[in-house]
């Protein structure tokens, strides 16, 4: 790394805003869940095919990850920004478009089009912003940061329904939504614009989709950082679609109830990430890991005590399991994605697109575990999540495992 760009380094939050910024119109992603449901409504979609928009995001994060990984090595990382949020603004404009011009299928295209769009700048966002903290954090303070960010992140996905709710009963335009956060991209893409970052070299050696693949099932370290998300994003996409079902299907609870268990999971994310943005900065990588783990672990042991109850099961300990999970889980990818960044400080570029690929671990987990639940019951579900928790606890045990000569102490 540079002078210049150490110096970059030390500056204070005036410097470091336009990027925590951005983290917040990364979390414009998670408005489809919030859009599906007025989308769903209006034009009498069957669930499975409203669920396939939400399916879209994860999708491309398989195709685009690694890609995304090598153009940030040839433009670097603040361009690489700047166009994920430029086609993060043509999603949030499509919808506009069709609800003023269109009606009909042609606006149902529209929107489809521009949740295409949503997870294909999701993606470019997430492989560029993360890595680009690391100019101005490094070591452990990264994984703090990067806490912080998604903290930042979360308040998008808070509002998202709100904003909705009270567009659609006070105008009966619940896509009000996109123009609001329309606006909010278009100040986000001006702020990171005229913000001068010196970034560092790009990555050492010639940058291919092979050489990439090579990284990741050559190097020890940087495939379990790898796994380490996939478990991360598995639990925490399977625990929002299953946790609502196993109360059901062991109490007499309500839907309108039931679902709460989402929303509690997310309030103890984002008490989560406010805590770890605090406490990592103080703690080391393996102490965090550690911790994440044991409170996932003691998550999947409360929700299999709850399923396996034959009759009248302690309703409190399942809403301890979610608090659990949520809390524990919240700062597992940024202990692993700074893990990966910091071993590896020479490939950051390419090790960022890797690591976001595990993103696909959201597509992965809740099928298996929904299908585990149907051979097994509930219990049988909990199993499958409780494969990530225990990855988790078993790194944090045997973090030796994730030390290597070229990575990068605090």
């Amino acid at each position: 790394m540079s002078n210049e760009t150490v110096k970059t380094g030390n500056a204070g939050f005036a410097k470091i805003a336009p990027v925590m910024f951005a983290f917040f119109v990364m979390g414009f992603v998670d408005l489809v869940g919030t859009a599906t449901n007025y989308v769903k409504a209006e034009f009498t979609l069957a669930d499975g095919t409203a669920n396939l928009f939400t399916t879209m995001v994860f999708f491309w994060f398989l195709i685009f990850a690694v890609p995304t990984g090598i153009l940030m090595n040839k433009i670097g990382r603040r361009k690489t920004v700047l166009l994920s949020i430029l086609v993060t603004l043509v999603a949030m404009a499509l919808p506009i478009i069709a609800y003023v011009i269109f009606a009909g299928t042609a606006r149902l295209v529209l929107i489809v089009i521009s949740f295409a769009f949503l997870g294909i700048g999701n993606t470019l966002m997430q492989v560029s912003l993360n890595p680009l903290l690391t100019v101005f954090v490094k070591g452990d303070q990264l994984a703090s940061t990067l806490t912080t960010g998604q903290f930042v992140k979360a308040f998008a996905s808070l509002f998202a329904p709100f904003i909705a709710a009270w567009g659609f009963n006070q105008m009966n335009m619940w896509w009000i939504l996109f123009v609001i956060y329309l606006v909010v991209g278009i100040l986000g893409y001006v702020l990171l614009a005229f913000d001068k970052i010196e970034e560092p070299a790009p990555d050492a050696g010639t940058t291919s989709i092979a050489s990439c693949f090579k990284l990741l099932f050559s190097d020890r370290i940087v495939f379990l950082c790898f796994l380490g998300i996939v478990a991360h994003v598995g639990v925490d996409v399977a625990i929002n679609a299953q946790a609502p079902r196993i109360l059901m299907e062991h109490t007499d609870i309500a839907l309108t109830v039931a679902t709460n268990a989402t929303m509690v999971y997310f309030i103890a994310r984002m008490i989560g990430c406010f805590t770890g943005g605090i406490v990592l900065s103080k703690i080391s990588n393996r102490i965090g890991i550690l911790v994440c783990g044991v409170i996932m672990t003691a998550s999947a042991v409360c929700f299999a005590i709850f399923t396996l109850a034959t009759s009248n099961p302690p309703v409190a300990l399942f809403w301890v399991a979610v608090a659990l999970v949520g809390f524990g889980n919240s700062n597992v990818f940024s202990l692993f994605l700074s893990h990966a960044l910091m071993y590896r400080p020479e490939r950051q570029n390419e090790i960022s697109g890797l690591m976001l690929m595990g993103l696909i671990g959201g597509a992965i987990f809740p099928p298996i575990m929904g299908a585990a639940a149907d051979v097994a019951g509930q219990f049988g579900g909990i199993l499958v999540m409780a494969i990530g928790c225990v990855y988790v606890l078993v790194i944090g045990l045997g973090y030796k495992v994730m030390e290597g000569k070229k990575a990068v102490e605090a």
